[in-house]
């Protein structure tokens, strides 16, 4: 075997560790398995959850902040009607988005942002959703979390039941506990 062939061997095993996924899916079933986590995520940051990956450099101040509003482009603020007064106007008010965005919209001043405060999510009834939920906390958080602190994002959620959540995803794996909270793993 070759040393390139083991390393990516090496890669695809991590990958699907990562995923907690069987190493015997066909590429169909990846790609099916894909598109369905992309669906579940662009509806959780709806919801206003974002998963930021490195939050010290995705968000702002390296909180770990859920962004409210996304600075997107859509397909039709491309399109110009001909209409260049209309255009510029319409500018003003609609926010740039997408590549090169920055640059775009550097002539101009920005609005100051209006950063509405993140709504708690029910409390799910059911245990795995309650640790799905935990555990998508956790991930959202993107740095060192307490119980509490995981707690107070949910509706009537306990902290000894999110305590004993936390505990069984350390057991598991897909978190990490230290002196000063929890962290995904």
């Amino acid at each position: 075997m070759s040393v390139l062939k083991k390393i990516h061997d090496d890669l695809d095993a991590a990958v699907f560790d990562a995923y907690n996924w069987p190493t015997s899916l066909s590429d169909d079933e990846i790609l099916e398995r894909l598109v369905a986590l992309n669906h579940e995520r662009a509806a959780e940051e709806k919801r206003g959850l974002i998963r930021w990956l490195r939050p010290e450099f995705q968000a702002k101040g390296g909180s770990g902040a859920v962004q409210q509003e996304l600075d997107v482009l859509d397909a039709s603020d491309d399109a110009s009607d001909g209409d260049d007064e209309a255009d510029a106007a319409a500018a003003e008010t609609k926010p740039r988005r997408g590549r090169g965005a920055a640059k775009k919209s550097a002539g101009r001043a920005a609005p100051p942002a209006k950063v509405a405060k993140a709504a708690k999510q029910a409390w799910p009834k059911d245990l795995a959703e309650q640790t799905r939920a935990v555990r998508a906390a956790l991930a959202a958080a993107g740095g060192l979390v307490t119980t509490a602190d995981v707690a107070r994002q949910f509706k009537n959620a306990k902290v000894p039941r999110v305590e004993e959540i936390l505990a069984t995803l350390v057991a598991l794996g897909h978190a990490r506990r230290t002196d000063s909270g929890y962290a995904p793993a």
